[in-house]
């Protein structure tokens, strides 16, 4: 899947390498360079991008500053020479950061890193895509067929062979598994942010470090899924 990225970068010389180190990874094309972050703002309002290679020290517009007045952001990999920075991009969700002169190793990894982040999201709109638009599920629980609002569902926890589904007056069990449950839920409204837990986003009352409060329940976002839990909430982070 390829991705589209564009070069912010006062700097003609880091612009350059940038380019002739893209050239080696097929799936990244670059489809602009701007020398400055206000010509970037300018050329967002017209393409559409997947990834920006943004400098931080610019005329006019620094590349903190830039980031702070754009909302839904695409992908950002910060590329400067003063490490004190860092700290501030990844305080913005930043992907990664890259000190000047940076080798092509660490360049190819930073890369790969958006790629695959790139490659999650653009799947998970596709599968939103194609989710009916209904507004109940039927499962099997207890020897009986279950037929659920999804309105009502609050979270659900996976126990082994079996699921517990959570609704504000009761609890059903079914011997569905986690990946069947999540494949029939509309995916713009679940998201699954642990092994054993997927959330109804709507429901969420508070997340506090790496625990999501639902009603009177704590759940746990698992380590591998924290990351792509936070850009996803950033979705709706009102700022």
């Amino acid at each position: 899947m390829e991705i589209k990225a564009l070069i912010v970068d006062d700097e003609p010389l880091a612009r350059n390498v940038i380019k002739e180190f893209s050239k080696n990874i097929p799936t990244l094309i670059i489809v602009g360079e701007c020398n400055d972050a206000v010509s970037a703002l300018q050329f967002l309002q017209q393409n559409e991008i997947d990834l920006i290679f943004l400098d931080i020290n610019m005329p006019k517009l620094t590349g903190i500053e830039f980031l702070r007045t754009i909302k839904n952001p695409p992908l950002i990999i910060l590329t400067t020479a003063y490490s004190e920075y860092a700290m501030d991009g990844y305080e913005l969700n930043v992907i990664d950061y890259l000190k000047k002169p940076f080798p092509f190793e660490r360049f190819l990894k930073a890369c790969l890193k958006a790629i695959e982040q790139n490659t999650l999201l653009k799947s998970a709109n596709k599968s939103s895509e194609k989710v009916a638009q209904t507004d109940f599920i039927f499962f099997k629980s207890d020897k009986k067929t279950i037929k659920l609002n999804i309105e009502d569902i609050l979270f659900i926890e996976g126990l082994g062979d079996y699921i517990k589904i959570y609704t504000p007056v009761q609890k059903f069990i079914s011997n569905l598994s986690m990946k069947k449950i999540f494949s029939v839920l509309p995916t713009d409204k679940f998201y699954r942010i642990h092994k054993s837990y997927i959330v109804a986003v709507n429901k969420i009352d508070s997340i506090e470090g790496n625990i999501v409060k639902i009603a009177n329940s704590r759940l746990p976002i698992g380590n591998n899924f924290r990351n792509d839990f936070q850009l996803y909430i950033k979705n709706f982070l009102a700022e």
